[in-house]
């Protein structure tokens, strides 16, 4: 008797290791680096490394594996996909292959009366919530490389600082909405980001979305920069729809942006110039962190 489980730990695992030990290798990660990140031995990292784990051919030759380890290792090496979240996808795909596919057959061929049974092992939803959630937060990570990566960012931060916002689908409240605990803040010159992503850390600007959504807005994401009349203008030259709304009125958002003419699945942006006690800000609202995050950059800073 042999369990699938079996099959995954015996054929799966150690090729997929391997094949990630290596391409995180050609990033220019260290032994030490591949080794914490793939929760194993610096000897074991050596062995991949050295071809020492000869791994199962049909699982190196598959595709689907190859591309995998190809979006892991590129995930893992720039900080954009947690070491959660690299488990999530692998283990997605695991169980897919376990459904009647490529590990199914391996199972077939190591216990033959299974061909003869109508058996599946799909034990696994590939929509999982916590896979939702972490692509949610890779996409964060994303954008803030966008915004982090270019000289300038951080004379667009307002003094009450800058945040990148990412609801997950059908979102219900800021606990549904990832975001840079703290902000994003200038510090001598320079945009710093305090720390990971992470859900239910923004009222602010996570509210706008959230407004935005709720006057029809199919928008995942925003982000907040200072207000100027030049900068809204150049928006509004590269075209995008902006939308003015007073931040003194009720529900200001809903009502403003219900009114707008927008374009399903567009980046538009909403803008109020300020109040007694309340500083002018400019907010770009779009699909995804790095739609937003790009639509800041190439409107503003190039």
């Amino acid at each position: 008797m042999k369990f699938v489980e079996e099959v995954v730990v015996d054929a799966f695992l150690p090729t997929y290791r391997a094949m990630l030990a290596e391409r995180l290798r050609e990033r220019g990660l260290t032994q030490a680096e591949v080794a914490d990140l793939l929760g194993v031995s610096q000897s074991a990292v050596s062995k991949y490394a050295h071809g020492e784990v000869e791994g199962h051919p049909d699982v190196k030759r598959d595709e689907r594996v190859t591309a995998l380890t190809d979006r892991v290792a590129e995930g893992l090496a720039d900080g954009t996909l947690s070491r959660v979240g690299a488990l999530v996808e692998a283990e997605v795909l695991i169980r897919q292959l376990e459904d009647g596919d490529l590990l199914a057959r391996l199972h077939e061929e190591a216990v033959p009366e299974l061909a003869e049974a109508d058996a599946t092992f799909a034990v696994h939803d590939a929509e999982s919530t916590l896979r939702t959630s972490e692509q949610v937060l890779a996409s964060v990570r994303r954008g803030l490389r966008v915004l982090t990566n270019v000289s300038g960012f951080a004379d667009l931060i307002p003094n009450v600082g800058t945040n990148l916002v990412e609801a997950l689908p059908d979102p219900t409240g800021i606990e549904d909405v990832a975001a840079v605990p703290g902000r994003i803040v200038d510090v001598s010159g320079s945009a710093t980001v305090p720390g990971d992503p992470a859900f239910g850390v923004s009222e602010h600007v996570a509210g706008i979305l959230l407004a935005a959504r709720e006057a029809g807005s199919d928008a995942s994401a925003a982000v907040n920069v200072v207000y100027d009349a030049d900068i809204v203008d150049a928006f509004a030259d590269a075209g995008y729809t902006t939308v003015q709304f007073d931040t003194e009125a009720a529900d200001a958002v809903t009502t403003a942006v219900a009114g707008a003419d927008l374009e399903d699945g567009e980046p538009f942006v909403l803008y109020q110039t300020g109040a007694h006690g309340v500083e002018p800000i400019t907010y770009v609202i779009g699909r995804d962190a790095p739609t937003v995050a790009n639509a800041v950059v190439e409107t503003l800073l190039r």
